[in-house]
């Protein structure tokens, strides 16, 4: 799978995301010389892991038949030691419907396993950049 981006038209650092039919635009906020069109790579990033939890645990509902209604995720962000290397996310979720106990112990255990929580934390990911003058 390929992720494309394309500098926005008339835009000073915005950038349209394309992955597979899907289009957003990207930017940074204006005190950091954007135009705050879309969500920054930050952005991106933390939402990344909000929208893996809450799609990890409604799977798990519906492949054991727990009924979950609906899931609300907030990821609370704190960079300010990012630079020396702590980047901290805080999650909440907020599950909806009539379950048990046991149930909702369950969905809280499987909320931890949720593959982007896993890459973030667990995994060594490797990144080559090409940088290319265009012709």
């Amino acid at each position: 799978m390929a992720i494309q981006l394309h500098s926005k038209p008339d835009a000073k650092l915005a950038q349209t995301l394309e992955i597979n039919t899907h289009q957003l635009s990207t930017d940074v906020s204006i005190a950091e010389g954007g135009e705050d069109v879309g969500p920054s790579p930050h952005d991106l990033y933390d939402a990344a892991l909000a929208s893996c939890k809450a799609l990890t645990v409604m799977w798990f509902a519906r492949k054991k038949n727990i009924p979950v209604t609906h899931i609300d995720t907030r990821i609370e962000r704190d960079d300010s030691e990012e630079r020396q290397g702590t980047y901290r996310l805080s999650t909440h979720l907020i599950i909806h419907g009539d379950i048990s106990d046991e149930e909702f112990h369950q969905l809280s255990a499987v909320a931890e396993k949720c593959p982007v929580h896993k890459l973030m934390t667990s995994v060594t990911t490797e990144i080559t950049t090409k940088v290319e003058r265009a012709l």
